[in-house]
């Protein structure tokens, strides 16, 4: 098999350790040799100078959790090739396993150009990426900690879910002070109640009749007490997010002008996928890397099974909610496209492939630095009026009935 590269390393990094084995091809055998580092700083920094004092150009490690990250950054400050690459994608032979053999089996495989390339987006993104996941990740909490308030409630029979549709609104917010600083009369309580609310007056009353302890309102102090300090992380975050932006400021006007996608959305989608697409093929490239395409899973000719691939999850969830948002807006394309795949395939189907078509705009529009169009609710209604005939003639014959088509121009009649 043809080598690729002469000269270039396996790394299986671990939390501890690194174990380099570096592969040099000469006219005959490749000489291999074979070292461990320590995973510090100064372990890594000797392990670049290793690699220099070799000659090495290309090297490869496997994305081990976390781990992978800081040697990645201090050899991306010299001039090595670094290929990471998904551990499912580069296994050894089963019962071999060790991590002198593992490092070996990498340097083999990135000699002759067999290890496929994972995503690693530049340090500006990746920045960006760690920034907007802990947010998510803290607005997930908050729903925990609401989730655990309106346990606490039920479990002292206030029914106030039953009554407000956001129990952390402007009444629900009164009504847990209260509840907290001891007020258990039903007819104070009503009185903080908006007017503008639906439920009507007896509903109000017995759904504040309860039996609140003291050790509910601890709970529920302990619980809005945690939710207002995720509140100012997140407005920390978003802070931070907004004084690095320059540099996404104008894929993110590209992105806004797609329907279903906010501010917020795009500074998400920008963060995973970054703003050179340059690095993706074809659009077919970028939607496979996200999991937004239909797994290859065939086996005597038959496809086993339709489910989407294994992608990028953050990625992945954004793309669906702003499926969702753009599917509501009427007289544009996403919206005719899933309400014509959502009758043959059902609505889950149908916003998965409104997110792939959403994935595709942006990959353009990040490409060419263009604006969205959109394509009209009447795109796949454009054809002649004959076609249009056809189908509806066909659809009709499929319900039991016979049906022609004779054209007025024409006295030949065409028969379904």
């Amino acid at each position: 098999m043809e080598v690729l590269h002469p000269r270039c390393a396996g790394l299986d990094v671990h939390k501890d350790s690194v174990v380099a084995a570096i592969r040099l091809a000469a006219n005959g055998e490749p000489k291999t040799e074979v070292r461990t580092f320590s995973t510090t700083t100064p372990g890594v920094l000797a392990l670049s100078d290793w690699l220099s004092h070799h000659a090495c150009t290309h090297i490869a490690m496997e994305a081990t959790g976390v781990y992978w990250k800081p040697v990645w950054h201090i050899l991306a400050d010299d001039t090595f090739t670094l290929i990471l690459t998904n551990p499912a994608h580069v296994k050894n032979v089963p019962g071999r396993k060790t991590d002198v053999a593992d490092a070996l089996w990498l340097a083999d495989l990135l000699a002759h150009g067999l290890i496929r390339a994972s995503f690693v987006p530049e340090p500006a993104t990746q920045a960006m990426r760690g920034l907007l996941r802990t947010r998510k990740q803290l607005v997930r909490e908050q729903a925990s900690h609401i989730q655990r308030i309106q346990k606490t409630l039920e479990d002292a029979n206030i029914k106030l879910a039953s009554i407000l549709t956001d129990i952390m609104g402007l009444s629900g917010r009164a009504l847990l002070k209260a509840l907290i600083e001891g007020e258990t009369d039903p007819d104070h309580l009503v009185k903080l109640i908006d007017r503008r609310v639906k439920a009507s007056p007896e509903q109000r009353h017995a759904a504040l009749c309860g039996r609140v302890s003291d050790h509910h309102r601890f709970l529920l102090r302990l619980h809005l007490r945690q939710i207002d300090m995720l509140n100012e992380a997140v407005a920390e975050i978003d802070q931070r997010v907004e004084s690095d932006l320059d540099p996404f400021r104008a894929a993110l006007r590209l992105l806004c002008s797609i329907p279903g996608i906010g501010e917020l959305s795009a500074q998400v989608i920008v963060s995973e996928i970054g703003i050179d697409m340059s690095r993706f093929p074809t659009a077919g490239h970028l939607i496979s890397w996200a999991g937004m395409c239909p797994r290859n899973d065939e086996s005597a000719g038959k496809r086993r099974s339709k489910r989407l691939r294994k992608g990028a999850p953050w990625l992945k969830a954004t793309l669906i909610q702003c499926a969702v948002s753009a599917a509501k807006k009427k007289t544009s394309y996403l919206h005719a496209q899933f309400k014509r795949l959502c009758q043959r395939h059902g609505p889950k189907k149908a916003f998965c492939a409104v997110a792939a078509s959403i994935l595709t705009a942006i990959y353009h529009m990040l490409r060419d630095g263009t604006f969205y169009q959109d394509l009209g609710a009447d795109y796949f209604h454009k054809g002649t009026a004959y076609a249009q005939a056809r189908k509806l003639a066909q659809r009709i014959a499929k319900l039991g009935f016979d049906c022609s088509i004779t054209p007025k121009a024409e006295e030949e009649a065409v028969s379904v």
